[in-house]
């Protein structure tokens, strides 16, 4: 029997209704974003619950104090898309299950949507993943690295056993604060001097902490900051010494780089934030189930807005070194 190319597609979406049916993964949203009762985003009001309204096409409600319409999608990532929120649903259980990242390609593909559109879902689901600003500080034992992301491998003239050179103008430099059984925020930073690096140890950091780190001079003078400073210096081979190592960061940026390089390929300067945002997310999310971390991406939806020129054309990241991107991905 001849089948028509149409009827042999299978994708993920047969899996789940949730996956398929855009009513079914409204009300899915609204469990997840009220599950205390429904709120008017455009007003706040709860207390005078607002009511659905019957006989509509979609599931849309309406406030009883301002009179205002509202879908589950009003102040939120979803906010004026136009692709089904079954196909967006998706999308967030996929980049929080995979534990590398997962390309706009393969989304375009799987979805069937454009790769622009493919490429600008895994963004505001990026800018989803995002955490707020810090109000807690990273305590305990911190572990402090640094790496460089993009750039071709350029070596070191006459170095042994082919080191890569940090003089790349197109290697964007990474710093890694990772507390010890806890959670990991990493940034770009403009340069890997005292100052940089230090800024942004001293903004993340409470100073009762004890930090880790190599022997990079960069680190020196932190243990008249913080409660201590410990080092181990990788050049003569030490790499632990007692509870003193650098072991958890390191372990981070070979994941960072495993999605970067193995999923992602060349990603631009300018997306950089929006990648670190994804991989400390999942990072700090590890011990959850994948449904979980899906849910906690998903709460964190809601007060954000991305619009496709922001990452486009406008945000950009604080350091002047130029971008490395060939794709978009």
């Amino acid at each position: 029997m001849a089948h028509r190319d149409d009827d042999l597609k299978l994708t993920l979406g047969d899996l789940d209704e949730r996956f398929t049916d855009p009513d079914k993964a409204a009300e899915y949203l609204e469990s997840v974003r009220w599950a205390n009762g429904v709120v008017c985003p455009k007003c706040g009001e709860s207390e005078r619950e607002p009511y659905r309204l019957k006989n509509q096409k979609r599931r849309l409600w309406k406030c009883r104090a301002c009179r205002k319409q509202f879908t589950v999608t009003v102040g939120t990532i979803f906010e004026s898309s136009h692709i089904p929120l079954h196909k967006w649903l998706l999308a967030f259980y996929l980049l929080c299950a995979s534990k590398k990242g997962m390309s706009a390609h393969q989304l375009h593909r799987m979805l069937g949507i454009t790769y622009k559109s493919a490429w600008f879902v895994f963004h505001r689901v990026r800018e989803a993943m995002s955490d707020p600003a810090f109000s807690a500080r990273l305590g305990g034992i911190v572990e402090v690295d640094e790496c460089y992301i993009g750039g071709k491998p350029r070596y070191k003239t006459g170095s042994r056993g082919g080191r890569p050179s940090r003089d790349d103008p197109q290697k964007v430099p990474v710093i890694a604060l990772v507390e010890r059984g806890g959670r990991v925020r990493s940034s770009a930073v403009a340069n890997v001097m005292g100052a940089e690096l230090k800024g942004a140890i001293r903004e993340n950091v409470d100073r009762k902490a004890r930090i880790m780190t190599d022997q990079f001079p960069s680190y020196r003078g932190l243990d008249k900051e913080f409660f201590s400073h410990e080092v181990v210096n990788h050049s003569i081979g030490e790499y632990a010494r007692g509870d003193a190592h650098t072991n958890t960061a390191e372990g981070y940026f070979a994941n960072l780089k495993r999605g970067l390089n193995g999923s992602y390929h060349h990603v631009s300067q300018r997306h950089l934030h929006r990648y670190l945002s994804e991989f400390d997310f999942r990072w700090n999310a590890r011990d959850a189930s994948d449904s979980a971390r899906t849910v906690a991406a998903l709460k964190q939806a809601e007060g954000k807005r991305l619009k496709y020129r922001s990452p486009t054309t406008g945000e950009s990241l604080p350091t002047p070194r130029g971008g490395t991107t060939r794709r978009r991905d």
